[in-house]
Protein backbone atom coordinates (compact mmCIF):
# COMPACT_ATOMS: atom_id res chain seq x y z
CA UNK A 1 0.00 0.00 0.00
CA UNK A 2 2.78 1.96 0.92
CA UNK A 3 4.12 2.23 -3.03
CA UNK A 4 0.87 4.61 -3.88
CA UNK A 5 1.41 7.02 -0.90
CA UNK A 6 4.85 8.44 -1.53
CA UNK A 7 7.36 9.38 -4.64
CA UNK A 8 9.97 6.48 -5.74
CA UNK A 9 12.78 8.06 -4.54
CA UNK A 10 11.28 8.81 -0.68
CA UNK A 11 10.51 4.97 -0.76
CA UNK A 12 13.64 4.08 -1.25
CA UNK A 13 15.09 6.01 1.35
CA UNK A 14 16.67 4.54 4.41
CA UNK A 15 15.73 5.92 7.54
CA UNK A 16 19.34 7.09 8.59
CA UNK A 17 20.71 5.29 12.04
CA UNK A 18 21.85 7.33 14.69
CA UNK A 19 24.52 5.65 17.36
CA UNK A 20 23.06 2.77 19.61
CA UNK A 21 21.67 4.75 23.19
CA UNK A 22 23.42 3.41 26.34
CA UNK A 23 19.88 2.63 27.73
CA UNK A 24 19.15 0.11 24.85
CA UNK A 25 22.47 -1.65 25.00
CA UNK A 26 21.86 -2.13 28.75
CA UNK A 27 18.05 -3.62 27.73
CA UNK A 28 19.93 -5.91 25.23
CA UNK A 29 22.67 -7.80 26.98
CA UNK A 30 21.07 -7.40 30.38
CA UNK A 31 23.86 -4.42 31.46
CA UNK A 32 23.97 -1.67 33.83
CA UNK A 33 23.44 1.62 31.85
CA UNK A 34 26.42 2.94 34.71
CA UNK A 35 28.92 0.45 33.26
CA UNK A 36 28.28 1.10 29.45
CA UNK A 37 30.67 3.67 27.94
CA UNK A 38 29.64 5.48 24.59
CA UNK A 39 32.43 5.97 22.29
CA UNK A 40 29.96 6.15 19.05
CA UNK A 41 28.49 10.02 18.55
CA UNK A 42 30.95 11.76 18.54
CA UNK A 43 29.96 13.95 21.88
CA UNK A 44 31.83 16.11 24.05
CA UNK A 45 32.75 13.62 26.81
CA UNK A 46 32.90 16.73 28.78
CA UNK A 47 28.99 17.48 28.73
CA UNK A 48 28.44 21.56 28.42
CA UNK A 49 30.56 23.98 30.17
CA UNK A 50 29.50 24.67 33.98
CA UNK A 51 28.72 28.48 32.98
CA UNK A 52 26.14 26.89 30.26
CA UNK A 53 24.85 24.12 32.99
CA UNK A 54 24.26 27.34 35.62
CA UNK A 55 22.24 29.59 33.02
CA UNK A 56 20.31 26.67 32.17
CA UNK A 57 18.97 25.98 35.52
CA UNK A 58 18.50 29.76 36.08
CA UNK A 59 16.56 30.01 32.77
CA UNK A 60 14.55 26.90 33.43
CA UNK A 61 12.95 28.38 36.65
CA UNK A 62 11.79 31.77 34.36
CA UNK A 63 10.19 29.22 31.11
CA UNK A 64 6.98 30.31 30.34
CA UNK A 65 4.48 29.26 27.63
CA UNK A 66 5.59 31.87 24.65
CA UNK A 67 8.14 30.95 21.55
CA UNK A 68 11.37 31.59 21.68
CA UNK A 69 12.03 34.62 19.17
CA UNK A 70 12.03 33.06 16.28
CA UNK A 71 14.93 35.49 14.25
CA UNK A 72 17.79 34.18 17.43
CA UNK A 73 18.54 37.87 17.40
CA UNK A 74 20.54 37.88 20.24
CA UNK A 75 21.99 34.69 19.19
CA UNK A 76 22.95 35.88 15.63
CA UNK A 77 23.96 39.30 16.76
CA UNK A 78 26.77 37.10 18.93
CA UNK A 79 27.41 35.13 16.24
CA UNK A 80 27.95 38.20 13.28
CA UNK A 81 30.13 40.17 16.09
CA UNK A 82 32.53 36.65 16.34
CA UNK A 83 32.53 35.84 12.78
CA UNK A 84 33.04 39.92 11.80
CA UNK A 85 29.50 39.62 9.56
CA UNK A 86 26.51 41.44 9.43
CA UNK A 87 24.01 39.50 11.55
CA UNK A 88 21.39 39.39 8.01
CA UNK A 89 24.18 36.56 7.16
CA UNK A 90 23.50 33.87 9.81
CA UNK A 91 20.62 31.61 9.25
CA UNK A 92 20.32 29.36 12.54
CA UNK A 93 19.16 25.92 12.29
CA UNK A 94 18.39 23.29 15.12
CA UNK A 95 22.15 21.69 14.61
CA UNK A 96 24.13 21.63 11.93
CA UNK A 97 22.02 18.84 10.35
CA UNK A 98 19.05 21.12 10.00
CA UNK A 99 21.09 23.21 8.20
CA UNK A 100 22.45 20.75 5.51
CA UNK A 101 18.45 19.98 4.47
CA UNK A 102 17.07 23.77 4.49
CA UNK A 103 19.99 24.10 1.53
CA UNK A 104 19.14 20.65 -0.27
CA UNK A 105 15.23 21.54 -0.09
CA UNK A 106 15.98 25.29 -0.78
CA UNK A 107 18.19 24.45 -3.76
CA UNK A 108 17.60 21.08 -5.14
CA UNK A 109 14.33 19.23 -6.70
CA UNK A 110 14.21 16.77 -9.28
CA UNK A 111 16.21 17.12 -12.31
CA UNK A 112 18.57 18.80 -10.50
CA UNK A 113 21.86 17.03 -8.73
CA UNK A 114 24.03 16.98 -6.09
CA UNK A 115 28.01 16.68 -5.67
CA UNK A 116 29.44 15.07 -2.64
CA UNK A 117 32.89 12.38 -1.80
CA UNK A 118 32.26 8.83 -0.95
CA UNK A 119 32.92 8.26 2.61
CA UNK A 120 31.27 11.87 3.32
CA UNK A 121 28.63 12.56 5.88
CA UNK A 122 25.74 10.21 5.11
CA UNK A 123 22.81 13.16 5.45
CA UNK A 124 24.23 14.47 2.12
CA UNK A 125 23.15 11.44 0.66
CA UNK A 126 20.14 11.50 2.27
CA UNK A 127 18.82 14.88 1.77
CA UNK A 128 19.90 14.77 -2.06
CA UNK A 129 17.41 11.34 -2.17
CA UNK A 130 14.80 13.12 -0.19
CA UNK A 131 14.37 16.02 -3.02
CA UNK A 132 14.60 13.67 -5.57
CA UNK A 133 17.99 14.80 -6.98
CA UNK A 134 20.82 12.98 -8.88
CA UNK A 135 23.33 11.64 -6.57
CA UNK A 136 27.03 12.34 -8.10
CA UNK A 137 29.12 10.79 -5.65
CA UNK A 138 33.18 10.98 -6.55
CA UNK A 139 35.09 8.11 -5.10
CA UNK A 140 37.04 9.30 -2.09
CA UNK A 141 41.08 9.92 -1.88
CA UNK A 142 42.96 8.30 0.98
CA UNK A 143 39.54 8.74 2.54
CA UNK A 144 39.07 11.82 2.02
CA UNK A 145 37.90 14.68 -0.85
CA UNK A 146 39.08 14.09 -3.85
CA UNK A 147 38.47 18.14 -5.17
CA UNK A 148 39.77 18.36 -8.23
CA UNK A 149 37.70 15.01 -9.15
CA UNK A 150 34.42 16.57 -7.31
CA UNK A 151 35.30 20.05 -9.76
CA UNK A 152 35.31 17.48 -12.73
CA UNK A 153 31.98 15.80 -11.47
CA UNK A 154 30.19 19.21 -11.86
CA UNK A 155 27.10 18.86 -14.76
CA UNK A 156 24.82 21.67 -15.92
CA UNK A 157 22.21 20.50 -13.52
CA UNK A 158 24.38 20.62 -10.73
CA UNK A 159 23.25 22.92 -7.88
CA UNK A 160 24.54 21.80 -4.74
CA UNK A 161 28.17 20.43 -3.79
CA UNK A 162 29.14 19.04 0.00
CA UNK A 163 32.20 19.59 1.52
CA UNK A 164 33.07 18.77 5.08
CA UNK A 165 36.03 19.70 6.09
CA UNK A 166 37.18 17.80 8.84
CA UNK A 167 35.16 14.79 7.34
CA UNK A 168 33.03 12.40 8.75
CA UNK A 169 33.30 9.61 9.22
CA UNK A 170 36.87 9.25 8.66
CA UNK A 171 38.48 12.40 9.81
CA UNK A 172 40.50 13.94 7.53
CA UNK A 173 41.23 17.25 6.66
CA UNK A 174 41.57 19.20 3.24
CA UNK A 175 44.33 22.10 4.02
CA UNK A 176 42.51 25.75 3.14
CA UNK A 177 44.20 26.59 0.73
CA UNK A 178 43.01 23.57 -1.81
CA UNK A 179 39.21 24.61 -0.34
CA UNK A 180 40.25 27.96 -1.44
CA UNK A 181 41.19 27.27 -4.16
CA UNK A 182 38.23 24.97 -5.20
CA UNK A 183 35.63 27.58 -4.74
CA UNK A 184 37.25 29.73 -7.18
CA UNK A 185 37.60 27.29 -9.55
CA UNK A 186 33.73 26.58 -9.12
CA UNK A 187 32.97 29.93 -9.30
CA UNK A 188 35.44 31.06 -12.67
CA UNK A 189 33.32 27.80 -14.30
CA UNK A 190 29.93 27.84 -13.01
CA UNK A 191 29.51 31.16 -11.79
CA UNK A 192 26.73 31.46 -8.69
CA UNK A 193 25.06 28.57 -10.49
CA UNK A 194 26.59 26.18 -8.32
CA UNK A 195 26.62 26.68 -4.44
CA UNK A 196 28.93 25.35 -2.76
CA UNK A 197 28.05 24.39 0.70
CA UNK A 198 30.87 24.01 3.46
CA UNK A 199 30.55 21.66 6.51
CA UNK A 200 32.60 22.57 9.61
CA UNK A 201 31.18 20.78 12.46
CA UNK A 202 34.80 19.11 13.59
CA UNK A 203 36.53 23.18 13.01
CA UNK A 204 37.16 23.80 16.73
CA UNK A 205 38.45 20.16 16.96
CA UNK A 206 41.90 21.15 14.37
CA UNK A 207 44.71 22.23 15.36
CA UNK A 208 45.85 26.33 15.48
CA UNK A 209 47.66 25.95 12.34
CA UNK A 210 44.91 24.29 10.29
CA UNK A 211 42.08 26.30 11.24
CA UNK A 212 41.13 28.89 8.42
CA UNK A 213 39.19 31.89 8.53
CA UNK A 214 36.18 30.60 6.06
CA UNK A 215 33.94 33.87 7.07
CA UNK A 216 36.70 35.61 4.82
CA UNK A 217 35.37 32.71 2.51
CA UNK A 218 31.91 33.85 2.61
CA UNK A 219 32.41 37.28 2.34
CA UNK A 220 34.37 36.55 -1.17
CA UNK A 221 32.08 33.90 -2.42
CA UNK A 222 28.06 34.58 -2.97
CA UNK A 223 27.68 30.92 -3.83
CA UNK A 224 28.95 29.78 -0.17
CA UNK A 225 27.56 28.20 2.53
CA UNK A 226 29.48 27.25 5.60
CA UNK A 227 27.86 25.68 8.50
CA UNK A 228 28.97 24.84 12.26
CA UNK A 229 27.26 23.37 14.91
CA UNK A 230 27.36 23.40 18.92
CA UNK A 231 26.69 19.83 19.51
CA UNK A 232 30.47 18.91 19.55
CA UNK A 233 33.34 20.61 21.40
CA UNK A 234 30.60 23.16 22.80
CA UNK A 235 28.65 19.90 23.68
CA UNK A 236 25.44 21.05 23.12
CA UNK A 237 24.01 17.65 21.70
CA UNK A 238 21.15 17.58 23.35
CA UNK A 239 19.91 21.09 22.83
CA UNK A 240 20.31 20.86 18.62
CA UNK A 241 21.80 24.54 17.73
CA UNK A 242 23.63 25.27 14.56
CA UNK A 243 24.40 27.99 12.15
CA UNK A 244 25.27 28.68 8.81
CA UNK A 245 27.63 31.61 7.56
CA UNK A 246 26.34 32.72 3.70
CA UNK A 247 25.21 36.04 1.52
CA UNK A 248 21.93 37.47 1.86
CA UNK A 249 20.87 35.82 -1.56
CA UNK A 250 21.76 32.67 -0.30
CA UNK A 251 20.51 33.70 3.67
CA UNK A 252 17.13 35.05 2.24
CA UNK A 253 16.60 31.44 0.80
CA UNK A 254 17.30 29.16 3.48
CA UNK A 255 15.06 30.90 5.63
CA UNK A 256 11.84 30.89 2.94
CA UNK A 257 12.36 27.39 3.54
CA UNK A 258 12.87 26.84 7.87
CA UNK A 259 11.05 26.07 10.43
CA UNK A 260 10.10 29.26 12.39
CA UNK A 261 10.82 28.54 15.96
CA UNK A 262 13.24 26.07 14.85
CA UNK A 263 16.21 26.73 17.62
CA UNK A 264 14.20 26.58 21.32
CA UNK A 265 14.95 29.16 23.54
CA UNK A 266 16.86 27.17 26.07
CA UNK A 267 19.14 25.82 23.21
CA UNK A 268 19.68 29.99 22.24
CA UNK A 269 20.56 30.45 25.67
CA UNK A 270 22.83 28.00 25.58
CA UNK A 271 25.16 28.68 22.86
CA UNK A 272 25.33 32.35 23.57
CA UNK A 273 26.90 31.01 26.83
CA UNK A 274 29.24 28.43 25.51
CA UNK A 275 30.08 31.12 23.11
CA UNK A 276 31.62 33.22 25.55
CA UNK A 277 33.41 30.36 27.73
CA UNK A 278 36.70 30.24 26.01
CA UNK A 279 37.96 28.46 28.60
CA UNK A 280 36.07 25.53 28.31
CA UNK A 281 36.68 25.35 24.95
CA UNK A 282 40.83 24.97 25.04
CA UNK A 283 39.89 22.48 27.51
CA UNK A 284 37.88 20.48 25.68
CA UNK A 285 40.52 20.91 22.87
CA UNK A 286 43.45 19.66 25.07
CA UNK A 287 41.44 16.88 26.14
CA UNK A 288 40.50 15.75 23.08
CA UNK A 289 44.19 16.30 21.39
CA UNK A 290 45.51 13.65 24.26
CA UNK A 291 42.82 11.62 24.17
CA UNK A 292 43.71 11.00 20.18
CA UNK A 293 47.04 10.59 20.73
CA UNK A 294 45.87 7.95 22.89
CA UNK A 295 43.64 5.74 20.86
CA UNK A 296 46.00 6.12 18.05
CA UNK A 297 48.96 5.06 19.62
CA UNK A 298 46.35 2.07 20.87
CA UNK A 299 45.58 1.09 17.91
CA UNK A 300 49.22 1.58 16.36
CA UNK A 301 50.49 -1.16 19.24
CA UNK A 302 47.59 -3.54 18.33
CA UNK A 303 48.91 -3.93 14.42
CA UNK A 304 45.60 -1.76 13.74
CA UNK A 305 45.34 0.63 10.48
CA UNK A 306 44.03 3.81 11.18
CA UNK A 307 42.88 6.71 9.40
CA UNK A 308 44.94 9.67 11.48
CA UNK A 309 42.36 11.96 12.11
CA UNK A 310 41.75 15.89 12.55
CA UNK A 311 38.52 15.35 14.37
CA UNK A 312 37.18 13.96 17.96
CA UNK A 313 36.94 10.29 16.47
CA UNK A 314 39.45 7.90 14.87
CA UNK A 315 38.14 5.54 12.04
CA UNK A 316 40.00 2.14 12.28
CA UNK A 317 40.00 -0.76 10.17
CA UNK A 318 39.65 -4.25 12.36
CA UNK A 319 38.65 -6.15 9.51
CA UNK A 320 35.76 -8.58 10.87
CA UNK A 321 33.91 -5.05 11.82
CA UNK A 322 30.50 -6.75 13.00
CA UNK A 323 31.70 -9.08 14.87
CA UNK A 324 34.22 -7.18 16.68
CA UNK A 325 31.61 -4.33 17.49
CA UNK A 326 29.30 -6.92 18.50
CA UNK A 327 31.78 -8.64 20.87
CA UNK A 328 32.66 -4.49 21.92
CA UNK A 329 28.68 -4.34 22.76
CA UNK A 330 28.31 -7.33 24.68
CA UNK A 331 31.66 -5.59 27.15
CA UNK A 332 29.71 -2.31 27.41
CA UNK A 333 31.45 -0.33 25.01
CA UNK A 334 29.66 1.40 22.27
CA UNK A 335 31.42 2.70 19.05
CA UNK A 336 30.02 3.50 15.58
CA UNK A 337 30.00 0.59 12.79
CA UNK A 338 30.36 2.58 9.35
CA UNK A 339 29.67 -0.49 7.06
CA UNK A 340 26.56 1.87 5.34
CA UNK A 341 29.11 4.34 4.81
CA UNK A 342 31.13 2.03 2.22
CA UNK A 343 33.11 0.94 5.25
CA UNK A 344 32.65 -2.94 6.18
CA UNK A 345 35.77 -3.44 7.59
CA UNK A 346 36.43 -0.22 9.86
CA UNK A 347 34.53 1.23 13.61
CA UNK A 348 34.75 4.74 13.83
CA UNK A 349 35.40 5.29 17.44
CA UNK A 350 34.94 8.42 19.58
CA UNK A 351 37.19 10.06 21.53
CA UNK A 352 36.68 10.50 25.30
CA UNK A 353 37.66 10.62 28.80
CA UNK A 354 41.18 9.07 29.52
CA UNK A 355 39.97 6.24 31.73
CA UNK A 356 37.12 5.30 28.45
CA UNK A 357 39.79 5.51 26.06
CA UNK A 358 41.75 2.71 27.82
CA UNK A 359 38.62 0.88 28.21
CA UNK A 360 37.64 0.35 24.42
CA UNK A 361 41.26 -0.25 23.87
CA UNK A 362 41.11 -3.02 26.02
CA UNK A 363 37.83 -4.51 25.16
CA UNK A 364 38.93 -4.20 21.81
CA UNK A 365 41.99 -6.22 22.53
CA UNK A 366 40.04 -9.24 23.65
CA UNK A 367 37.60 -8.85 21.20
CA UNK A 368 40.65 -9.51 18.63
CA UNK A 369 42.03 -12.13 20.60
CA UNK A 370 38.46 -14.32 21.15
Amino acid sequence: MTDSLAPAHIRAIAPYQAGKPIEELAREYGLDPAGIIKLASNENPLGCSDRVRAALREAVGVLHGRYPDPSGFDLKADLAARHQVPADWITLGNGSNDLLELASLALLDEGTSAVYAQHAFVVYRLSTQARGARHLMVPARDYGHDLDAMLAAIEPDTRLVFIANPNNPTGTHVPGPHVRAFLAAVRERHGEHVTVLLDEAYDEYLDPDERTDSAQWVREFPNLIVTRTFSKAYGLAGLRVGYALAQPGLTDLLNRVRQPFNVNALAQLAARVALEDTDFLARTYALNRAGRAQLQDGFAALGLEFVPSHTNFVLVRVGDAARVNGGLLRRGVIVRPVAGDGLPGHLRVSIGLPQENARLLDALKAVLQA
